[in-house]
């Protein structure tokens, strides 16, 4: 059975930076896709971004691409998020994820969620 488990979220001023850390621990953690997904309330679970052996893969729109950066440590099993330049549209839960092997950016192929935690931003 894998778990993740959520750190890193707060309140940050706009134009702030955040890192978010999900570690993972289960067999053979290494095979699994884990991936970032954030819920505003109101709105549906959207994808983020995701890391796997094939690869990282960014879904959000262009004009946070280039401030959010995913990266993983396999070594520490552990998936992170760097925010920079943080708006106050980022505000939401952040949740982490997994699936086996491949990247996704469907909110339903995912097996594994963790509690998530909370991204606030003020203006």
């Amino acid at each position: 059975q894998v778990q993740l488990v959520e750190s890193g979220g707060g309140l940050v001023q706009a134009g702030g930076s955040l890192r978010l850390s999900c570690r993972i621990n289960g067999p053979r953690s290494g095979d699994y896709a884990m991936a970032w997904f954030r819920q505003a309330p109101g709105d549906e679970r959207e994808a983020v971004s995701c890391f796997s052996w094939n690869g990282a893969f960014t879904y959000l729109p262009d004009s946070a691409k280039g401030r959010f950066a995913i990266s993983r440590d396999y070594a520490e099993n552990t998936l992170y998020l760097q925010m920079n330049s943080l708006k106050p549209e980022d505000t939401a839960m952040y949740y982490c994820a997994a699936r086996f092997q491949r990247c996704s950016g469907t909110r339903d192929e995912y097996n594994f969620w963790g509690q998530g935690t909370q991204v606030t931003v003020s203006s």
